[in-house]
């Protein structure tokens, strides 16, 4: 038996250098089931189910995108939509981040602010719109009011608790070894919560890009949000549709760059580290 057993022991190695052997595995399998979606949308509109008017096939409307980004309008409007989620969350992570630090490190403070933390935190940004139109009307503030709101929250709740999860042990060794409030906080209270600071970072950048078109069509600043507005009040369907892939296509780039940022950041941690290795 024993003999047996040593035989029978070593495929589970070789399994998991055949599942290392397919480092784009996941790659591929997102492009098919990207080729499978696109192959089901040119084919609905071409049967009775949807007509064709309200439902361009994905030919039609894919062939519109590569028209409308042969313009400069069209890039104007990513430039637009791109400053605002960008400067919009840079002022919510830098907000949440200072924030976040000084109210987590004090629990008494934390205690105090968790009431209105919970009441302000459920309220949709959309229903601020009515306020952002009234106090800055179609201006770019009113979009970076409502993107800024929307992710700050993210961010402030993550970094929250990243600060609560030090290990008091580790904290109670950098006491005795005579280390001052800076050095605890860049050795030991930075290192723990960063890994929470860009969890939220990539949440809070998926809702800032949300609240940015949302704004867009609702607010009517320029991006691509308002070009879909345009699109749909002229009835051009094919535009609209390619559009809003167009903020699909924008979506996909900035979680890619973000995981990338985040994986190049956290490349010591041992969540990073485990990625690499299967």
């Amino acid at each position: 038996m024993s003999a047996a057993a040593d035989t029978a022991a070593p495929p589970a190695p070789a399994a998991a250098g055949r599942r290392r052997a397919l480092p784009g595995r996941d790659a591929l399998l997102g492009a098919a089931g990207a080729a499978a979606f696109l192959l089901l949308w040119e084919a609905v509109p071409r049967t009775t189910a949807v007509s064709a008017e309200f439902l361009p096939p994905a030919s039609r409307v894919l062939a519109t995108l590569a028209e409308r980004a042969a313009t400069a309008a069209f890039w104007g409007a990513v430039g637009d939509t791109v400053a605002a989620w960008a400067l919009g969350l840079a002022i919510a992570c830098a907000a949440a981040v200072a924030l976040g630090f000084a109210v987590g490190s004090v629990p008494v403070l934390r205690a105090y602010t968790a009431s209105t933390v919970e009441f302000l935190r459920p309220i949709p940004s959309v229903a601020l719109i009515p306020l952002a139109i009234l106090v800055y009307g179609t201006d770019l503030r009113s979009t970076l009011l409502l993107v800024v709101y929307a992710s700050f929250w993210q961010v402030y709740i993550q970094v929250l608790y990243g600060v609560a999860d030090i290990d008091p042990v580790a904290e109670q060794t950098a006491r005795a070894y005579g280390l001052g409030r800076w050095a605890r906080l860049r050795h030991l209270v930075w290192p723990t919560a960063l890994p929470y600071l860009l969890t939220g970072v990539r949440l809070g950048a998926a809702v800032a890009l949300i609240l940015t078109i949302t704004a867009q069509l609702t607010i009517g600043a320029p991006g691509l949000g308002q070009q879909i507005s345009v699109a749909q009040s002229s009835g051009a369907a094919p535009l609209v549709y390619a559009l809003i892939v167009a903020t699909g296509i924008l979506g996909v780039a900035v979680n890619a760059g973000v995981r990338a940022l985040e994986r190049r950041l956290l490349r010591w941690h041992s969540s990073v580290r485990g990625e690499g290795a299967v």
